[in-house]
């Protein structure tokens, strides 16, 4: 199943693709919510209404999330291009669930803000409650469903005016395109062979594969979960590869920019940048 919201902000409803084509979910559920994951979501399209979604809004795929938990520097390469050596243990940061928009919105320049930079990642749904959690192995029974992710960041807020902490940089408002779909796991792949990528006005700036990771899906929520309850609903950025502005080796975002990321079998994104007002 490929879970979607579509329509104006905060009035997004529920649908379900399959087979190529869109069916209502307003009769089940309300929303795409932790509660509606947690339950199954729906086991088939049986006898629910089609809907025609062309040219409609897609909001994000899941309602707003409790936590947004994010790691950082799982990708080697990406690691170094950032000064670091490979993390041993998973870096784990928080964003704010406020910075979820949908995966054609635009994305704001915060006021001060100099260094925006995009970061194309997967991302994983919590469907099932996981707390301390006995191995890896366990992992797969509590993952609702993959989306294409970008962990929007301010370098500077990030790292100069942080104070020891990435949050800062990364919870500004619409800092976290997502979708356009929750894919669920039978119909996504294995999510340690996707390839993802990401281009700037049609430039390309990455372009990788989840097997590049230092750790896997299953070794993040398991290890997660030794630390904190993850809940139906919650999202997981689980990190970005090399190829960011944090690099160098290209500009950072400036108002007028067009950035597109996309993950093999989970759909792309194309945002536009803009000034906040």
């Amino acid at each position: 199943m490929k879970y979607l919201r579509v329509g104006p902000v905060g009035a997004e409803r529920p649908v379900v693709a399959a087979h190529g084509r869109y069916y209502d979910l307003s009769a089940v559920t309300g929303d795409i919510t932790g509660g509606f994951l947690a339950a199954g979501g729906v086991p088939s399209v049986e006898g629910l209404p089609e809907v025609d979604i062309a040219g409609a809004r897609l909001g994000a795929p899941i309602a707003r999330p409790g936590v947004v938990l994010c790691i950082g520097q799982n990708y080697a390469a990406h690691a170094a291009e950032s000064g670091s050596a490979p993390p041993t243990v998973p870096i784990m940061f928080y964003k704010a669930p406020g910075t979820v928009v949908g995966p054609h919105d635009d994305v704001l320049i915060p006021r001060g803000a100099t260094r925006v930079d995009w970061e194309v990642e997967l991302g994983v749904v919590i469907g099932r409650t996981a707390r301390y959690l006995d191995s890896p192995a366990h992992a797969a029974a509590h993952i609702a469903g993959y989306v294409v992710s970008n962990d929007v960041s301010e370098r500077d807020f990030q790292l100069e005016q942080s104070g020891g902490q990435w949050s800062k940089g990364k919870s500004c408002e619409t800092f976290n395109p997502l979708g356009p779909w929750l894919v669920t796991p039978d119909e996504a792949g294995e999510a340690g062979k996707l390839g993802l990528r990401s281009r700037v006005n049609g430039e390309p700036r990455q372009d990788s594969s989840t097997a590049d990771m230092i750790f896997d899906v299953g070794y993040l929520i398991w290890h997660l979960s030794q630390y904190t309850v993850l809940e139906p609903g919650d999202l997981i950025n689980t990190g970005t590869p090399q190829g960011v502005a944090l690099s160098g080796r290209f500009p950072y975002l400036a108002a007028g920019d067009v950035v597109e990321v996309e993950i093999d079998g989970l759909g792309g994104q194309r945002t536009v940048i803009r000034e906040a007002a």
